[in-house]
């Protein structure tokens, strides 16, 4: 989420959202990703006096699978605005008597202010958004869609993971573009990934190319307001990722998610994170049966023993 004069970055104590800005600056835009050199030398002795050296001729080739990453997932990643009402002081001019009167400044009515943006992107083609949950865990703040195209949707906050960086959004619109979705346990170390956002909260839909440098990370992220998760099994990526990128996908190079974007540690270059999607997967699944997100978990509960109650 990319704040406008209020809210500092997403941070990991000291690591700071990748939003959190869904986003990314320093990339490639389908750039140039792959090098193949090919040189064969020849050479011919003739009794250790000379030799010979042809010159190999060194190809070039670009990478065509992030072109085709993008153009396949970019129409289904969005930018979400996030905006809320303050009031409005109407100054009068300095007037002698308003002093003297002690005259209160006058309220107009509460106006929009955008404060922040995210990422996201569409898993239902019936308006179904995943996205991060810092990015809209404001309840008093409004919340805008911009699709790639630019049409803009009201955005409703459908469910919040409880125990993790995750919320699903929803739009009042049909037919819309969809990102497939993964399977984040056959992911690998080393393997090429793409991350699609909203670079700094101003270059919608920028792509940037890594690889995953990390699997089962548990990091503690925070976004400067003194709340902090601790977020468990995260994927580690060095593909840029930048404030207001928090929310957008992690693809594999068939253009299927397998994470979410939602940290960068502050300390370093190059050192993002993703939640896993089978993670997104199990929330979208649990919403659908139950109306809401349901998360099991393990816990202790106590009483203190007293010697009354020992006593009945």
């Amino acid at each position: 989420m990319t704040p406008e004069n209020t809210n500092p970055p997403r941070g990991l104590n000291p690591l700071s959202a990748a939003a959190i800005i869904s986003i990314l600056v320093g990339g490639f835009a389908g750039g140039l990703a792959g090098y193949t050199v090919t040189t064969h030398p020849s050479l011919t002795n003739t009794g250790g006096t000379s030799t010979t050296i042809t010159k190999g001729t060194v190809s070039v080739t670009e990478n065509s699978a992030t072109i085709d990453v993008f153009n396949k997932a970019s129409p289904a990643v969005v930018s979400i605005i996030i905006s809320k009402d303050f009031s409005k002081i109407y100054q009068a001019p300095v007037s002698p008597f308003d002093n003297f009167f002690g005259f209160p400044s006058q309220q107009q009515p509460t106006g929009q202010q955008e404060v922040g943006q995210g990422s996201g992107f569409v898993v239902g083609s019936d308006g179904l958004i995943v996205t991060n949950k810092h990015v809209v865990d404001d309840d008093q703040a409004q919340y805008t869609v911009i699709m790639n195209d630019g049409k803009k949707y009201d955005a409703k906050v459908l469910a919040k993971d409880p125990t993790n960086d995750v919320a699903l959004v929803k739009i009042e619109a049909t037919n819309l573009p969809t990102v497939s979705l993964g399977d984040s346990s056959a992911v690998q170390i080393g393997q090429s990934v793409i991350a699609i956002g909203n670079a700094l909260g101003q270059y919608r839909n920028t792509v940037t190319k890594g690889i995953v440098s990390g699997k089962s990370r548990t990091i503690q992220a925070g976004d400067g307001s003194g709340q902090s998760e601790t977020l468990e099994d995260v994927f580690q990526t060095d593909a840029a990722i930048n404030r207001g990128n928090s929310g957008g996908p992690l693809l594999n190079l068939a253009g299927q998610a397998i994470g979410v974007n939602t940290a960068v540690d502050s300390n370093g270059q190059l050192i993002g994170f993703a939640i896993p999607i089978n993670v997104i997967k199990r929330d979208i699944d649990s919403q659908t049966k139950n109306g809401k997100i349901i998360r099991p978990y393990l816990g202790v509960r106590y009483v203190l023993i007293t010697q009354a109650l020992a006593d009945q």
